[in-house]
Order: structure tokens, then C-alpha cells, then sequence
């Protein structure tokens, strides 16, 4: 295994080159997911289309991705304990996701259903290459310094994925400077941006981080191995109270997180914000979140991991509830940033706690899991919300049914008290 070097895991090249695949794969998560896929869906693809017709396609093709990567992940990481070939899925799913990627460029206006299709293996390429990222933090860092190195992956992605996107904003504000015909051709070129970006920045990994070797001689062993071995982690996740406490409470709050992430613009918009100013604001979170990422992570060696990760949850309950009062641009603004201090850090905080509740030599198997729960943890927000907002007839109502997720997640991790 890579060690980082006594000086700080600044100096370990396994170390640093494993985080920029989070560089790498951010410039998606920021562009496509959060950014420019779900207005351009809605206006150009789907034009003319109803907009609760539109709402149901892109909603039926983040459904697919996800659950298609929840039921996979675990025996995808199986395999790659077993055959020792976390970095040759990590290329094969970053490929998958790219080239989809790159493909939308040439989806002509109106073709909602080859949009759908292409988005869906993105974003399955996407969540694979992350299973296979976070298993490989065990290979590029000592457990001492889980925290700091999760941490600085995510301050990395947060940084490269907020850069890109400055530039794609800029692409689509002023498409004349880039010799754009207009806003829409900016989009497009954007998605060919994020697709070279995210290869580009994958080269690291793949040159200066060493895995562990494999237990299997081929594929076809490793295959059958990870059925059997799934099982059995299986059976050993239920035996073990502090993993189940804290799967369960991560995949609470987890939820919330990624709802605020997937629908903090279409919320502003609904109640009355321009999207120019909700754009802006995504930008401001990118770039607050990368030194606050750096900062929970130190945070996390002085407090613990578990107390950083409920002090998150507790900012994150005060943003939910002051965003039903929320009726300005301004105050989106400040909610940014406030959500942009604390967003990193509950999720590499996150990841590090688990890391060490993971036995040695089953990181992937065990972060399979992890990210299986972390993607069914993009279902239950927007459907709370979505819930709500229909009994009562108000989109601010909704905001305040992710309260239960984090207040249920938060004291679920009460209870997980580590070795």
C-alpha cells in the first residue's frame, strides 16, 4: 500500500493524484447534474412539451441511473476486491461516463428520449467510478489520515468542477467571445468540456496510485467470487450494529444533501428567483466548499469525524428552515455559502468514518455498500417534497419536509460510536 509520507500527505503523490479524480469527475456532478442538463432538458430537448411531462422523463431517467448503480455497486465492489481491478472499473465507468457525455453535443433539439438515454449512462458511469475512487482511498492513505485526504479530494472537486463551470457560464453569458453562435450551441460545447476535462484529469490516478494485488487469477473467478463474497458481507453488515447504525443514519441525511443539491435551483426558481441569480449562487458554493472541505477535515482530526458530521447536520436543519422564509436573491446568496462551509465536509467526513469501520482488505466491497446507500439516498427527499408540496399546494412547505431527514439522520448517528 502507497503511504503518505511523514511530512503530510501533501507530499504523497498516490495521495494527491487520487484526489484529482475528484477534480476530474466534479466538472459532471457541477456542469451536467446540477448546472446546464436539467434547464437545457426542459427548454430545448423537451420543447414544447408540458413541464409535469418533462419533470416525469427527467425524474424516470435519474431513477434509472440510480437504482441501476444502488443494486450494482456492492457486487461490482466484490469483483474488485476479489480480482484487484478497482482502477480498470474506475476507467471502464469514467470511458462510459465521458463518451456519454460527449455524445450529447450531437443531440438535436426535440430528441428528449436520446437526451434521457445518454444522461442515464452518464450518470451511471458517473456514481461507478466514484464506487471505485472511494475503495482506493485505502490504498493511498494511512487510516491516521483518512480524514484529511477524503478532504482534500472533495476541496479538489469542488475547486476543478467550479472552475469549468465559471467557464461554461461564462460560454453561455457571452458565447460570442468563444465564438459561439448563440446560448444554446454554448451548452452543447460545454458538454464536450466536461467530457475532455474529466478524462484529462483521470491520467493521474491511473499512472501514480498502486492497488492492492488480486486474490483471483481472471475475471471469471473474481466474477463468481464476489457472488459469494457479497453474500457474506452481507451477513456481516447485519451483525455489526455500529455499521447498520450508521448506513441507516447516513442514508438519511444523505438524502437530504443530495436533494438540496438537485433541487435547490428548481426551488429557487418556483418561488420567484431569476435563474441568472441561481447560477451565480451555485458558483459561489463551488468555491466556498473547497477551503471549508480542507477545513472540516482538520476539523474532523481534532473533534472526530462523527462530531464534524452532526455539527453539518445542524447547519444544514437552520438553512432548511430559513429557506421557507426565503424571499429574496440576496439571502440565496448568503444560504450559498453558508451551505457551501458545510457540504464538503459532511461528505468526506463521511467517507472517512466509514473507511475505518472497514475491515482490511474489503474496501471495495464495503464502499459498494456505502455507495449503494448512497444512492438510494437521491429517492426519499424529492419525494417528501414532492409530496408535500401537492397536499398543500406550496413549494415552500415542501423545503421543510427534509427536516425529517436530517433530524432523523443526525440521531441515528448518536448512537455509532467508533472503535
Amino acid at each position: 500500500m502507497s503511504t503518505v509520507a511523514a511530512k503530510g500527505f501533501l507530499a504523497s503523490r498516490p495521495a494527491l493524484a487520487w484526489a484529482f479524480y475528484d477534480w476530474a469527475n466534479s466538472a459532471f456532478a457541477t456542469t451536467v447534474l446540477a448546472g446546464f442538463f436539467p434547464a437545457f432538458f426542459r427548454q430545448f430537448w423537451s420543447t414544447g412539451a408540458e413541464s409535469v411531462q418533462t419533470t416525469f422523463r427527467l425524474g424516470m431517467a435519474n431513477a434509472t441511473a440510480g437504482l441501476v448503480i444502488a443494486f450494482s455497486a456492492p457486487l461490482l465492489g466484490a469483483i474488485a476486491d476479489r480480482g484487484g481491478r478497482r482502477k480498470r472499473m474506475l476507467l471502464a465507468f469514467t470511458l462510459l461516463g465521458a463518451g456519454s457525455t460527449f455524445a450529447l453535443f450531437f443531440v438535436a433539439q426535440g430528441q428528449w428520449f436520446a437526451a434521457a438515454v445518454l444522461f442515464t449512462v452518464a450518470t451511471l458511469g458517473f456514481n461507478g467510478g466514484v464506487v471505485f475512487c472511494d475503495a482506493l482511498l485505502l490504498d493511498v492513505a494511512e487510516q491516521r489520515d483518512y480524514d484529511r485526504v477524503s478532504a482534500l479530494g472533495y476541496s479538489l472537486g469542488y475547486l476543478g468542477g467550479g472552475l469549468l463551470f465559471a467557464c461554461n457560464v461564462l460560454m453561455v453569458v457571452k458565447p460570442q467571445l468563444f465564438g459561439l453562435p448563440d446560448a444554446a450551441a454554448a451548452v452543447r460545447w460545454s458538454f464536450v468540456t466536461v467530457a475532455v476535462w474529466w478524462l484529462v484529469f483521470t491520467v493521474p490516478l491511473l499512472r501514480h496510485v498502486r492497488e492492492q494485488p488480486p486474490r483471483e487469477a481472471d475475471t471469471g473467478s473474481a466474477f463468481a467470487a464476489g457472488w459469494h463474497e457479497l453474500a457474506a458481507t452481507a451477513r456481516r453488515v447485519v451483525r455489526e450494529p455500529a455499521l447498520l447504525w450508521f448506513l441507516a443514519a447516513y442514508w438519511l441525511y444523505i438524502d437530504g444533501v443530495n436533494t438540496i443539491i438537485k433541487m435547490a435551483v428548481d426551488y429557487g426558481m418556483a418561488v420567484g428567483l431569476q435563474s441568472a441569480d441561481l447560477l451565480k449562487a451555485l458558483l459561489l458554493t463551488q468555491f466556498v466548499a473547497f477551503p471549508a472541505a480542507l477545513l472540516f477535515g482538520r476539523l474532523g482530526d481534532r473533534w472526530g469525524a462523527r462530531r464534524g458530521v452532526l455539527l453539518g447536520l445542524v447547519v444544514y436543519v437552520a438553512l432548511t428552515i430559513w429557506a421557507y422564509f426565503l424571499d429574496s436573491a440576496l439571502e440565496f446568496y448568503l444560504m450559498a455559502a453558508t451551505l457551501g462551509l458545510v457540504q464538503g465536509g459532511v461528505q468526506s467526513l463521511s467517507r472517512s468514518m466509514y473507511g475505518r469501520m472497514v475491515p482490511a482488505g474489503k474496501s471495495a466491497e464495503y464502499f459498494g455498500f456505502y455507495n449503494m446507500v448512497g444512492k438510494f439516498g437521491t429517492v426519499l427527499g424529492p419525494a417528501l417534497m414532492g409530496a408535500v408540496a401537492l397536499a398543500t399546494g406550496s413549494s415552500r412547505a415542501s423545503i421543510l419536509a427534509l427536516l425529517v431527514l436530517f433530524v432523523g439522520g443526525g440521531l441515528l448517528l448518536w448512537r455509532v460510536r467508533l472503535r
